[in-house]
């Protein structure tokens, strides 16, 4: 790894470990439960990038904002939504987070600032920086993350956004999470710069391009950009050189990539990485590792098991919760 370890507590090292691996083993499960025909409509697998959503998370507090894509799974576990409730909304349940109406692509808890995954690409773009700049007019030190995956960074919407957010320096952090492809389509072909850190010099950004799957670079940069965002300075962007395992979705044939392009990036598996140099620095053991798998292994199992047991939302219901009067 490339950053030391040694600054943070073991407390907050195994916590970190541990959402990494809750991210995992709940993305594995919805898999499975996907293939077996339990969880409708599309799903969008987080495996691989796990370091960047927890590396960031973790230095946000609850009254922080987050907006995500539709690879958002891993995020709302970083921020802290519970696996029960998710895996209900998957299940299309009204115990869900969006009480089974939203699926996979729209779950959002905003007690705990996720403001919800989205199934439009960088639409949640604009929803940080409307968060960031009412954080500002409230005169509060909040700050928002807008991740956006490569498939976003020639969106319009992007680059209205960010160019707002300097011109008023907004306490947002735009996160790239460059996993490589755009659907199937890899981003050497559809981005028209060799570097997409140079975007943000165009708004006057500063940004930094580290190692998506090192979750202390992740966590080490992102601390920077949030006091950074606290003091009042403006927006950062940081690009993380990320992949994800799995297809774009799930039934994607992946032709578009060699099985040794993957296996290649496998052997630098965030978990992986991580777990080995908190054994190395003696934070860890493999009889607590396990402890802490089997423990995450259990919850998941009681997810699925609350969602199977859940009532379906009634019919009546349909119209409830579509517009608000606030």
């Amino acid at each position: 790894m490339t950053s030391s370890v040694t600054v943070q507590s073991n407390e907050k090292l195994l916590d970190m470990l541990q959402r990494m691996l809750t991210i995992r083993r709940f993305e594995e499960r919805v898999k499975k439960e996907f293939a077996a025909s339990r969880v409708k409509g599309f799903v969008h697998l987080y495996i691989g990038e796990e370091a960047v959503a927890v590396g960031i998370c973790s230095n946000l507090r609850d009254d922080d904002y987050v907006t995500s894509t539709h690879r958002g799974h891993g995020h709302c576990i970083a921020k802290g939504i519970e696996m029960k409730p998710m895996m209900a909304e998957l299940f299309g349940k009204r115990t869900g987070t969006c009480k089974g109406k939203g699926g996979s692509m729209h779950i959002s808890d905003l007690t705990l600032g996720m403001l919800g995954a989205n199934g439009i690409v960088a639409g949640g773009v604009p929803h940080a920086v409307g968060a960031a700049l009412s954080a500002k007019y409230r005169g509060t030190d909040q700050v928002a993350v807008a991740f956006f995956s490569d498939g976003a960074l020639n969106q319009g919407v992007l680059h209205e956004s960010m160019n707002l957010a300097s011109i008023w320096k907004l306490p947002v952090i735009f996160v790239l999470e460059n996993n490589q492809y755009a659907e199937s389509t890899s981003i050497k072909y559809a981005t028209s710069v060799e570097d997409p850190l140079t975007r943000a010099a165009s708004y006057s950004i500063p940004a930094e391009r580290i190692d998506g799957m090192d979750i202390m670079a992740v966590f080490e940069a992102s601390a920077k950009m949030v006091a950074r965002a606290r003091r009042g300075e403006g927006p950062s962007y940081l690009l993380c050189d990320t992949y994800r395992y799995m297809g774009h979705f799930e039934g994607d044939d992946q032709k578009y990539r060699t099985p040794e392009e993957v296996n290649e990036w496998r052997r630098v598996d965030p978990i992986s990485r991580f777990k080995k140099s908190l054994m190395e620095q003696g934070y860890l053991s493999e009889e607590k590792y396990k402890e802490i798998d089997d423990s995450i292994l259990k919850e998941v199992d009681e997810a699925v098991d609350y969602a199977e047991k859940s009532d379906w939302p009634s019919p009546d219901e349909v119209m409830d919760d579509i517009y608000s009067s606030n």
